[in-house]
Parts: C-alpha cells; sequence; structure tokens
C-alpha cells in the first residue's frame, strides 16, 4: 500500500472500499469434508482427520489464531506472517499482536478461501501489505518496478500455509487502479475455477506487464497475487503475480529459462 506519509493512513483505507466483506468467523484450522449417504440420499458434513501443523505455524496461532500461513521473498525483507479475518480492513491498521500498528500486518483477502487441502483454494489467493518507507511489509516489493530486471534473480516466493510449503515463481509485475472504475478488478478475480475466467486474469496481467513473460501459465495453476500500492500514482497498485511450481518443475532450471528472457524497461527509476 502507499508509503506511510503524514495523513497517509486515510487514504489507506481505500482497501476498505474494495472489499466485499466477509459476512462468517473464519476457521483457520477447520477441514471437514461432504459425503452423501446413497441408501438415505442425505448430504451430512463430516469432520475428517486434521493434518499436522507445521511448528512455526503452531507458534503463531498461540500468538493470533487469525494466522493462516507465512511468506518469504528471498532478496527482500519479506519474512512475514499472514493472517485473515472477516473484513480487509482491522489489518489495514493492527499488528500481528493485535494492537494498533501503522503498518499494519501482511493479509488475506477475506474471500479467499484457504485451509489444509491446497485442492479447496481459490484458484487466486490475494495477500495485502503497506508498502512502508522502511521496508517493512511490502515496502521493499517496490524495488521490482523500480528495477524490473531485478525479478531475474530473485523470482521465487515461498507461501505456506499452517500446513506446509509452496514455492511460486513470479510470472507479472503490474501497475494498476485501485478504484472501482478499473480495468482490472484483480480484488474480486479469486475464484479462477473455469477455463474463461482463468484466461482473462492472466490476459489482463500480460496486457500490463513490466516484464516479457518467459513462462506459460495455464489454466489449472494456482496463482498468487502480491499487492500494495504504488505512492506515484493517486490511487494506484502494484501487484506481483506468481504461480505455483507444477510437480516435476524445479527452481533451477526456472530461474535459467528467467535468465534468458528479455526486461521490459517501462518501470520509473525511482519514487
Amino acid at each position: 500500500m502507499r508509503k506511510w506519509q503524514s495523513g497517509a493512513i486515510a487514504a489507506a483505507l481505500v482497501f476498505s472500499l474494495l472489499a466485499t466483506g466477509c459476512a462468517e468467523k473464519i476457521d483457520q484450522t477447520a477441514n471437514t469434508v461432504v459425503t452423501t449417504t446413497p441408501e438415505t440420499e442425505v448430504t451430512t458434513e463430516v469432520p475428517t482427520a486434521a493434518p499436522e501443523l507445521t511448528e512455526r505455524a503452531k507458534k503463531l496461532l498461540a500468538q493470533n489464531p487469525d494466522t493462516v500461513g507465512y511468506i518469504q521473498i528471498d532478496g527482500t525483507n519479506v519474512d512475514n506472517p499472514v493472517v485473515q479475518t472477516i473484513d480487509d480492513e482491522y489489518y489495514l491498521d493492527h499488528g500481528f499482536d493485535g494492537q494498533e500498528f501503522r503498518a499494519g500486518t501482511v493479509f488475506m483477502d477475506c474471500t479467499d478461501v484457504f485451509g489444509a487441502d491446497p485442492k479447496t483454494w481459490s484458484e487466486n489467493i490475494i495477500l495485502y501489505g503497506h508498502n512502508m518507507a522502511d521496508n517493512t511489509m511490502f515496502g521493499s516489493l517496490r524495488r521490482y518496478r523500480q528495477d524490473p530486471s531485478y525479478y531475474k534473480e530473485a523470482p521465487f516466493i515461498t507461501f505456506s500455509s499452517n500446513y506446509a510449503d509452496y514455492t511460486y515463481v513470479m510470472f507479472g509485475l503490474v501497475i494498476t487502479g485501485g478504484d472501482a472504475d478499473s480495468d482490472f478488478l484483480y480484488w474480486q478475480m479469486e475464484e479462477l475455477d473455469d477455463k474463461a475466467a482463468f484466461d482473462s486474469y492472466v490476459a489482463s496481467v500480460e496486457a500490463k506487464n513490466m516484464i516479457e513473460n518467459p513462462l506459460d501459465v495455464a489454466y489449472g495453476d494456482a496463482i498468487l497475487t502480491l499487492s500494495t500500492c504504488y505512492s506515484d500514482e493517486d490511487n494506484s497498485r502494484f501487484i506481483i503475480v506468481a504461480r505455483r511450481l507444477r510437480e516435476g518443475e524445479d527452481k533451477e532450471t526456472l530461474l535459467k529459462t528467467i535468465q534468458g528472457g528479455d526486461i521490459t524497461d517501462t518501470a520509473p527509476a525511482q519514487e
């Protein structure tokens, strides 16, 4: 989000205008399946054995039950727990400890479906973080738009649930509007469960992409979108879009592919 300056907290609250809202409390450790009994044709919800929480998740959940995971990006200062609650306002100005804190906390869009089984997740998980001047939260991500070639050095994101770690590779760096009349309402595009919706999202990313993406992105890929404010333009956003590594892919091979690609120099040199 926007770099904090005098009065910037009011501007940062623009997220509240974009949020669709969530009506029910989110249980971060729930794990159920729905089964149907053929004889009675009655659908019942049966709890399944919960998978094992990671040691880090156990510690973080003990501090804050809103914890859904963790995000880390090598080569940046991003090394943060991720929370999710029933609205997209609270963690704009509250820290992980629940105290008022102007830097807020990295949080997941309240409409995203997330949990133990990646097969049940929203196809596009969206995380928000403030663009802090001291490079905390998502502040250090500005390096990617100030120098898009940096993407070739640090294209990988480790995004963890409370149960497992996952690696994502960036394929889009985008500056776009943050208003409801924007031509790319990415914050309303979490459920990409049909090919038309998925292809539309990827096409919008590619149309605005600051890099020449050398990677293929295909329907069925799990998408991660990181959103923060872009300080040089009023109510604009800088987003980083990544896809989860597929089975059989490895970082070394992907990095060679990325470093062989071209960079489009369309980013501003400085803030």
